[in-house]
């Protein structure tokens, strides 16, 4: 793209709806070699990094909200490094930071059927279930403030008060003997400080990354997957051995260890600028069609995506399999869903986001329909638990690129944490759902796994016409 030491490279870019979804157009190049921007004034930042038609040029990278000197000073969002020791320094402490908050959230199974074995075994599942669930809600329902805080003050005091109430909070749980002290302790204190975590490390790579981004996020991402491995094995292991209390020490001092490296390496290419808070952040991105449409998607998607996570133990057991292997199920899971969160997000730089994200999603709900759902002896259930996190992880990494490449990056905190606040509410009340579709199914799992398939399967739908709204219907289109 054409561009000069003091301006930002743009497209003149109309949003308009033309037979049913929205086609973009650039006008001709200015004798100087430019092009002016003509985004609507309501919207900041339309598009994405796909072509545009006839043009070949990609309408992220020079993204503007006016004319070419609108970007702050000694800041030109087109100069994305891409690479360099700085760049990748960030992606190692993003990786650690997944590691010890989404890597800890992707092993809440295995609470779930340990409290429901021991310290909560007079409650019902579905009531044991609002502690994971409670831990996934608080891990992105507070989005829209810590995006404010990014954006206004950076990642450092977001790492530093995220490792405190993350670690406080597992000291706490292991001291906790009652139903309410695990709420406060695992489901509230210690997500919340996960959430402090979880958004800066993959908010500061957008600044960093374009052309490879989604292969960025993929690597970053795959810590959780890491994490997802590594917890609950370590949890099964050392509870028999050192017990319940000092398991989860050990946890919370091995998660303080990773913060640490975090906080050193993770910081915004972008300097911050304090604004005021406005409500408006965060409703302006509500009257973006495109964002509407993968914010439902990713809401309907987040009904269904935690239930194999958190029942598949559970569910095992129920069709024969021994305790000790089901223990392995969610390491399988997590294991998988390392090459799900990254060779996804490299063939996504090279088709499309969104075409990536779509068809992963969809992916998911139909092998649980067709390989859960039927699943009666352990090798079906081995199999899915292996595909099903290659699936599913897709999203984690592929969500953040994709809401990068219809934003304003300066923006991307606030965008970010509004779609994760408002799925948030889907992740809170799926668990709950589905302990009582169990509990109503006498403790049978039909119920629950066709729920979820049928919720993956719906959201896969809307991504896929967030996909059409962008560029129309054609397959052959990067998206």
């Amino acid at each position: 793209m054409p561009s000069t030491a003091s301006s930002t490279s743009s497209v003149t870019q109309t949003n308009e709806k033309q037979d049913g979804h929205y086609h973009y157009s650039a006008a001709s190049p200015e004798e100087d070699g430019h092009v002016t921007s003509a985004f609507p004034k309501d919207v900041e930042a339309a598009g994405g990094e796909q072509d545009l038609p006839g043009t070949g040029v990609d309408v992220e990278k020079g993204l503007s909200d006016g004319p070419p000197s609108a970007p702050p000073p000694a800041f030109n969002p087109a100069d994305f490094p891409d690479g360099g020791a700085k760049a990748w320094s960030v992606v190692a402490g993003g990786w650690c930071c997944l590691f010890v908050s989404f890597g800890w959230i992707n092993c809440i199974g295995v609470f779930q059927n340990y409290y429901q074995a021991h310290m909560l075994s007079s409650y019902a599942p579905s009531t044991v279930a609002w502690i994971p669930s409670l831990e996934a809600f608080m891990m992105f329902a507070g989005g829209p403030v810590i995006g404010k805080v990014y954006d206004n003050y950076g990642p450092f005091y977001l790492l530093c008060f995220g490792t405190f109430f993350h670690v406080f909070g597992l000291m706490m749980t292991s001291l906790a003997t009652k139903y309410y002290q695990f709420i406060l302790a695992q489901g509230i204190c210690s997500a919340l400080g996960a959430s402090m975590i979880f958004y800066p490390a993959m908010t500061s790579l957008t600044s960093w990354f374009f052309k490879k981004r989604a292969l960025a996020f993929g690597v970053v991402a795959s810590g959780s997957s890491t994490g997802g491995v590594i917890f609950p094995i370590m949890v099964q292991h050392l509870i028999p051995q050192i017990g319940f209390p000092w398991t989860m020490r050990a946890c919370a001092f091995m998660i303080l260890g990773l913060c640490f490296i975090g906080i050193l390496t993770v910081k915004s290419r972008i300097p911050p600028v304090k604004k005021p808070v406005s409500i408006m952040e965060f409703i302006v991105p509500l009257k973006e069609p495109p964002f509407v449409m993968l914010t439902l998607g990713s809401f309907l998607f987040f009904l269904g995506m935690f239930l194999p996570i958190n029942f598949l133990i559970l569910q095992a057991q129920t069709r024969g399999m021994s305790a000790n292997l089901a223990g392995y199920l969610i390491p399988i899971f997590n294991a998988v869903s390392f090459f799900g969160r990254t060779i996804p997000g490299y063939v996504a730089d090279k088709i499309g986001r969104f075409n990536v994200l779509s068809f992963m999603c969809g992916f998911s709900g139909v092998i649980i329909l067709a390989l859960w759902l039927p699943a009666a002896a352990n090798a079906p259930i081995i199999v899915f638990a292996a595909l099903y996190g290659f699936g599913s992880g897709a999203f984690v990494s592929l969500a953040p690129s994709a809401i990068a490449q219809i934003s304003d990056v300066r923006k991307i905190g606030v965008r970010t944490g509004t779609l994760f606040a408002i799925i948030s509410v889907a992740a809170l009340v799926s668990s709950p759902i589905g302990g009582a579709l169990v509990g109503d199914d006498h403790g049978n799992y039909q119920d629950l796994q066709i729920y979820a398939g049928v919720m993956c399967c719906a959201g896969a739908t809307v991504l896929l016409m967030t996909r059409i709204l962008l560029a129309g219907p054609k397959l052959a289109v990067k998206v």
